[in-house]
């Protein structure tokens, strides 16, 4: 059981006071942390684009948008892609465009079906690296069942589009009899994520090249996350949500949770699976890998429970071999993520600020 100070309390309420502001972007310009996933990000969203488009299906502000459309539940999600370099260990922009729209279907427990496909490339980008994420697309989409049925291409002049953008929407089917959403978890829910965190973003800093680190057997987690998802819905009946820990990381996805639902969210750091190579880059970066981006790695809450049975059916899938079950959702501080570090002391865990690992994805 976490116990809080009256001096913490205070801080507590602080925060608790700035957040419940109506989010304002201050910046006359958009930075680079706009795009990060962290706090910048959520305060232009809400302040600019929720603003705007408010509507129900939009509001939830979940990885895909909910509809009906007869009888038939769809969920629509897209995405853009803008990662440098084009090419990394473990896959490139093009399967990463099609597994990160496919995994944001999946984690709101739809079936993936159908793809659209939009290519902003830049001139004097060779055929021949267009052919090869291409073909890699063509196969990521094989292996998550979808199939693309429509797109676009764009040609930008020379100096303004860094090789080749990609942007995809994505269709899939809902269960009619399944609801899942983050403002559904409970004191006594469980969090488990579904393997080691952060090995999308280390891996992309490393092929850049920024620090002097050698890691020959880290590479993107980049994966369909469809199977891995419906095997943990069809043994678990528990699930309350599920999310894509993408920009941002875990400690993003959490921190909605905890906001989302008015409950509070307590991390074991001890407990949380994290490769040493991608340990040693965050050290030396200053950043906790709870922050740094997955392409393959989903973020569950389930009744506490169902919380052995759910890392038990994660398990079986090749993508869930080292799921775990990191923390526990409380009811005290609301709207709080705390994690409890290493030294046994207990500190909080708010939403990333500034961008220190840019163009990930």
């Amino acid at each position: 059981m976490t116990t809080v100070t009256d001096r913490e309390q205070q801080v507590l309420e602080r925060i608790d006071k700035a957040r419940r502001r109506k989010p304002k972007v201050k910046e006359e310009r958009i930075t680079s942390a706009h795009g990060a996933g962290g706090k910048a990000t959520q305060t232009l969203v809400e302040a600019v684009f929720l603003d705007a488009f408010r509507n129900p299906a939009l509001e939830p502000l979940g990885d895909a948008a909910q509809l009906t459309v007869g009888d038939t539940r769809l969920a629509m999600t897209t995405d853009s892609f803008v990662v440098s370099p084009l090419f990394f260990p473990g896959g490139n922009i093009g399967d990463l465009a099609v597994n990160g729209t496919v995994n944001d279907l999946a984690v709101a427990g739809a079936t993936p079906r159908h793809l659209s496909c939009g290519f902003i490339l830049e001139e004097g980008f060779p055929v021949e690296d267009l052919r090869r994420v291409v073909a890699s697309m063509t196969a990521a989409a094989e292996a998550a069942g979808v199939t693309l049925v429509t797109g676009d291409t764009k040609v930008v002049g020379k100096g303004t589009g860094d090789g080749c953008y990609i942007n995809t929407t994505g269709i899939g089917v809902l269960d009619p009899d399944r609801a899942l959403g983050i403002a559904t978890a409970r004191p006594g829910d469980a969090v488990i994520v579904s393997g080691p965190v952060g090995d999308h973003g280390v891996t992309i800093m490393l092929e850049r090249g920024e620090l002097d680190i050698v890691a020959d057997d880290l590479e993107s987690d980049t994966a369909p996350m469809h199977e891995l998802c419906r095997g943990l819905l069809d043994a678990v009946p528990g699930v309350r949500a599920m999310r894509d820990a993408t920009r941002g990381g875990v400690a993003t996805i959490l921190n909605e949770v905890a906001r989302a639902a008015n409950v509070s969210v307590v991390v074991d750091e001890d407990m949380v699976p994290v490769r040493d190579e991608v340990r040693g880059a965050s050290e030396l970066l200053g950043i906790d890998p709870l922050y740094v981006a997955c392409e393959g790695r989903l973020v569950a809450i389930v009744d506490g429970d169902k919380a052995d049975d759910a890392v038990a059916a994660l398990r079986q899938d090749p993508l869930g071999t080292d799921a775990a079950i990191i923390g526990r959702v409380g009811d005290d501080p609301p709207g709080m993520v705390l994690i409890k570090t290493a030294f046994g002391g207990t500190r909080i865990m708010d939403l990333l600020v500034g961008d220190p690992l840019p163009r990930i994805c």
